[in-house]
């Protein structure tokens, strides 16, 4: 009962959760990118405790209603991180991507496609929150990174565990986010491999039984001609019988 009022809140409020995600993610790169000022800083700190509010209400409903609750807590940290750290809202964005893979779990190559399409878009997702991140606690601080193009360039070398070491973080914030990227980037490295993998895997198991299937094939048909050949064979032994003269 429980497990089913559970499904239905989630798919009840899943688009609604990414599009409140996509606004926070506007807001978010307002305040950073823009340094508005009067009403236009108002409204985006203002979309940013509104989202942050709705995804504290989802996220407190479905732990009432969750069947075991401890153990759905330990399997949902990721969602209390979004709640606790607003940084990590956007990433609500890619969770439907999830959820299409997860259906399509049975699906061989197609399930694979789905995984790629999610560690792309969450890794391209990841790279320009990361950016914004590194950008908020880097800007005026002294460190080479003072503009969105060096924070870009700096989480994209940083995710994919490259690091020339041309732009760091100085702060303690932007180290902590350079911590989580690069935890980040080779978890993301383990997800390319593993279906790069399984890819390599499948196509040996098909080109293994396609072998095995002609193989048994081959036999069947050896087995036949062999059949038909003693059939041959014993028809020209009677042939040879009637030919012999009587004595």
């Amino acid at each position: 009962m429980y497990g089913e009022r559970l499904a239905r809140w989630e798919r009840a409020v899943e688009w609604p959760l990414v599009a409140t995600a996509c606004l926070f993610l506007i807001a978010y790169a307002t305040q950073i990118l823009a340094h508005p000022d009067g009403v236009l800083q108002a409204v985006a700190e203002g979309v940013i405790w509104v989202t942050w509010g709705l995804f504290l209400g989802d996220y407190a409903v479905r732990l009432t209603i969750a069947e075991h609750r401890w153990r759905w807590f330990s399997r949902h940290l990721l969602d209390l991180a979004i709640v606790v750290l607003p940084i990590l809202r956007p990433l609500r964005l890619m969770r439907f991507l999830t959820i299409l893979a997860l259906i399509q779990r049975g699906a061989g190559a197609r399930f694979r496609g789905k995984v790629v399409i999610y560690t792309v878009g969450a890794t391209i997702l990841t790279i320009v929150v990361a950016g914004l991140a590194v950008l908020d606690a880097e800007e005026g601080n002294g460190g080479p990174i003072q503009s969105f193009g060096d924070a870009v360039w700096w989480a994209f070398v940083t995710i994919t565990t490259v690091g020339y070491g041309d732009y760091v973080p100085v702060t303690v914030t932007g180290r902590i986010v350079a911590v989580a990227l690069m935890i980040g980037g080779i978890a993301l490295i383990g997800v390319v491999t593993a279906t790069i993998a399984s890819w390599i895997v499948q196509r040996v198991s098909i080109e293994t039984e396609s072998a095995d299937v002609a193989s048994e094939a081959q036999v069947a048909q050896l087995r036949a001609e062999i059949g038909e050949l003693k059939g041959e064979l014993s028809e020209m032994k009677e042939m040879i019988r009637d030919l012999r003269p009587v004595a």
